[in-house]
């Protein structure tokens, strides 16, 4: 899911030196938008993998 964030943000700011704001604007949204999902499901799981007992990472 951070690939994709990643992949709007590159769009974004190649747009946006090419002078296409509108494009850009609507990438840089897109990638915080993805971003931001990415986050919130990165926390989910980690607190549901703490209540279950399982480690975060391997040992």
């Amino acid at each position: 899911m951070l690939g994709w964030a990643l992949t709007f943000l590159v769009i974004a700011l190649i747009a946006a030196l090419l002078g296409f704001g509108g494009i850009a604007g609507v990438s840089l949204e897109i990638a915080k938008i993805i971003f931001f999902v990415a986050i919130v499901l990165f926390a989910i799981a980690a607190i549901v993998g703490l209540l279950r007992g399982r480690p975060l990472s391997p040992p």
